[in-house]
């Protein structure tokens, strides 16, 4: 997670950030990191990258577009795989998704299939799951701006999304996870205290823009021609996360994170793309253990300095620091 999307501190035993170019690394030299130059499929420079290291985060490069049976995370996995079983690092936190567990094809299959593999490391390993992230409405400020109208492809409008406060909130999840111990394998489910319908982002676009706003459903039957006119070469697996969320099942594997009321008490901002305005927001962090797979979370009333689980090996809430 680079550091203008994750703003904290590395601890000084987690400090070597691999990026593809060494100029892609030099906000983390500034910090006082060591910078480990290596691409992302070279097995060897990976290895020598994570020798040494008490914790690995596996960020993915994003792929919107991928080839039929998602050849291009095979081929990273694969690298990623060799690189961690030969250096063994005491851990690994691997960014995931929402979803990943689903059984249908579609875009975030990239994700299971990178849970599947690194699942089978013998280190421990911790899969984040966040939701929906509230970034994705930055694609939607033009639209708002200058036609006040939002082509959704979230359907029905009214449909509540799992969100995330912001990617900022999964790069200090990830960092806390770093610092932890467990065993095995886990997943740890992440989403804001609310979910969005895609009227209420509209809303939010007007209060912030000032005039009137709202979303439009895009037609289910013109999505292939649209995406395609806009240059992607294979556009099923979008359309299929698509109609994973708008069908639901695209969700949570316990189900609705925020099907039980759990607030950790600390401001922090809440940004749109389109004006800065302060209030109050909480991240609710959710811990599936294996094999007990516990979910089992109590309503917080008062700040803690953190949230345990019913399961022995897994942490329900990982406080955040403040902005």
């Amino acid at each position: 997670m680079g550091p203008s999307r994750a703003r904290f501190s590395p601890p000084s035993n987690l400090s070597v950030p691999c990026c593809a170019t060494a100029g892609k690394g030099a906000a983390w030299a500034e910090r006082g990191c060591e910078v480990a130059v290596a691409e992302i499929d070279d097995a060897a420079a990976l290895t020598a990258a994570f020798k040494a290291t008490e914790g690995v985060f596996v960020l993915l490069p994003s792929s919107f577009d991928p080839a039929p049976g998602f050849p291009e995370v095979r081929a990273i996995v694969a690298a990623l795989r060799s690189a961690l079983e030969t250096a063994r690092p005491a851990k690994v936190v691997c960014l995931s998704t929402i979803g990943a567990q689903a059984t249908k094809p579609n875009l975030l299959t990239q994700l299971t299939i990178v849970e599947q593999v690194l699942g089978e490391l013998p280190m421990p390993v911790a899969f984040l799951r966040p939701g929906w992230f509230m970034e994705n409405s930055a694609w939607d400020v033009a639209p708002a701006r200058d036609n006040g109208v939002i082509p959704s492809f979230l359907q029905p409008l009214d449909k509540p999304v799992p969100m995330v406060v912001a990617t900022a909130d999964v790069g200090r999840v990830a960092a806390g996870l770093l610092e932890e111990t467990w065993t095995g394998r886990r997943i740890v489910e992440l989403e804001g205290p609310r979910r969005a319908t895609p009227n209420e982002i509209a809303a939010a676009f007007a209060k912030s823009l000032g005039r009137r706003v709202r979303m439009e459903a895009v037609p289910r039957g013109t999505w292939e021609t649209l995406f395609k006119s806009q240059g992607m070469k294979n556009p099923t697996p979008r359309i299929q996360m698509l109609d994973g969320f708008n069908e639901g099942w695209i969700e949570f594997e316990g189900g609705k994170a925020n099907s039980i009321e759990a607030r950790l008490n600390w401001r922090r901002w809440f940004r749109t793309s389109c004006s800065a305005q302060r209030e109050e927001r909480y991240c609710l962090v959710i811990d599936i253990c294996e094999p007990e797979i516990s979910r089992r979370i109590s309503s917080i009333r008062q700040k803690p300095d953190s949230i345990f689980g019913d399961c022995p090996k897994a942490r329900t809430g990982i406080p955040l620091a403040p902005e």
